[in-house]
C-alpha cells in the first residue's frame, strides 16, 4: 500500500490533460492513496472520481502564496501524509517549477519515491523560436504524465471512458462555440467567429450554444439578439451543469482552450481553432481527431506554447487568415455524422 501525492498546479487545461491517466491509475490500485495537489478554483472539475483520490486544494493567491505559503503547503500535506500513516510515499511532480521541487524534496528526506516530468523545454524552444524552427510533432503531455506514472511501477492503460454516457437523445443538432481564450495570441478575430456563427445559424434543425465566462457576456448576448438559433449559456450554469451540457453537444468549436479539453473528457468532437500555438506543442484535446484542426501554415508559426507572447508580425495573420467558411465546414462536417 501507497500513498502518492501528484503535483499539477497549472491552467485548467493541462490539468484537464491528467484525469483520463490519474482516474485510471487510480481505480486500477484500489488498495493505494492518491492525494492531487492543485489549485483550489480547479477542485470541481474533479467529480466522479475513484474512492481512493483525494483533492489537497491550493490557494496560490492565499494561505498557500509565496515562500511562507510554500512552507505551510508543505507542514498541511506532511501532516495529511502522516494522518494516513503510511509509510511508503511516492511523488507524481507533473508540474516541475520551484515549488514542486520544494514539496519533492521534503519527503525525499522521508524516503519518498519522486519521478518528475520531463518537460523537455529545449524542444519547445526549438519549435517557436523564430529564426530555424524545428516544425515536428512533440511528445504530448497526456503521454508525459503517463511516463511519470510508469517510473513509479504503475500500469498506465487506459480505462477511463469520459465522466458519464454520451447523451444524443434530441431532435437537432446541438453545437457550441466557445470563442474565447486566456490569451490573444488563441483567439479569432470576433468579427470572423460572427461571421462563422451567422453560417451556422442557417443550418436547418440546429441549435447553437455560446460559452464563455461572465466578463464576455455582452458580445454573446448582442449575437444571440441577432441569430435565433443561438443561446448563451456564459456565466449561467455552475460547472457540472456546463459539462452536462458539454458532454449533450454534437460538436464543439474552440480555440486552443480548456473547453477543449473539457470537451474531450466527455467524448464530444472539437474543432479547433489554432493561431499562435500550435498542436505540434502537445496540447492537443485528448483524442480528438488530427484532422479537426483549423489552422494555417506560416513560417513565423507558431510564436509561442502558450499563446502569450505578442505577435512578430503585429497582425496575427495565423488566425485572421483561417477563412469563416472553413471552419464552418469543419463543423458542418462533424455534424452531419452525428445525423
Amino acid at each position: 500500500m501507497a500513498i502518492t501525492l501528484v503535483i499539477r498546479l497549472s491552467s485548467l487545461g493541462d490539468v484537464a490533460i491528467l484525469i483520463p491517466t490519474l482516474y485510471s491509475v487510480a481505480s486500477k490500485n484500489p488498495d493505494d492513496k492518491f492525494l492531487l495537489v492543485t489549485k483550489k478554483p480547479l477542485q470541481p472539475l474533479f467529480f466522479n472520481k475513484p474512492d481512493n483520490l483525494d483533492i489537497f486544494p491550493v490557494l496560490t493567491k492565499g494561505k498557500h502564496k509565496g515562500f511562507w505559503g510554500l512552507i505551510r503547503t508543505i507542514r498541511e500535506l506532511n501532516h495529511a501524509v502522516n494522518t494516513l500513516g503510511i509509510k511508503n510515499i511516492k511523488i507524481a511532480d507533473l508540474h516541475a517549477v520551484i515549488r514542486s521541487f520544494a514539496v519533492d524534496c521534503f519527503f525525499r528526506l522521508k524516503g519518498a519515491k519522486v519521478a518528475v516530468i520531463n518537460k523537455n523545454r529545449e524542444a519547445k524552444k526549438k519549435l517557436v523560436r523564430r529564426q530555424n524552427k524545428k516544425l515536428a510533432p512533440l511528445q504530448t503531455s497526456f503521454h508525459r504524465y503517463q511516463e511519470v506514472f510508469k517510473k513509479l511501477g504503475y500500469d498506465t492503460r487506459l480505462n477511463f471512458n469520459g465522466f458519464y454516457p454520451k447523451e444524443n437523445k434530441k431532435n437537432s443538432i446541438w453545437i457550441g462555440i466557445a470563442p474565447f481564450a486566456k490569451h490573444l495570441g488563441k483567439i479569432y478575430p470576433l468579427e470572423q467567429m460572427e461571421e462563422v456563427v451567422r453560417i451556422l445559424n442557417n443550418r436547418p434543425a440546429t441549435k447553437i450554444f455560446l460559452f464563455g465566462e461572465k466578463a464576455e457576456c455582452a458580445l454573446l448576448e448582442e449575437w444571440t439578439t441577432k441569430y435565433k438559433h443561438v443561446e448563451s449559456v456564459a456565466g449561467l450554469m455552475p460547472f457540472p451543469d456546463e459539462l452536462s451540457l458539454i458532454n449533450r453537444l454534437d460538436v464543439m468549436l474552440s480555440m486552443d482552450s480548456a473547453n477543449m479539453h473539457l470537451a474531450s473528457l466527455v467524448n464530444t468532437p472539437v474543432v479547433s481553432v489554432w493561431g499562435a500555438t500550435h498542436p505540434y506543442a502537445g496540447f492537443y484535446g485528448y483524442n480528438q481527431k488530427p484532422g479537426n484542426a483549423a489552422q494555417i501554415d506560416l513560417p513565423c508559426r507558431p510564436c509561442s506554447v502558450f499563446g502569450n507572447k505578442s505577435c512578430w508580425r503585429g497582425d496575427y495573420a495565423c488566425l485572421a487568415g483561417i477563412s469563416p467558411r472553413v471552419i464552418a465546414d469543419k463543423v458542418n462536417e462533424l455534424a452531419d455524422k452525428r445525423l
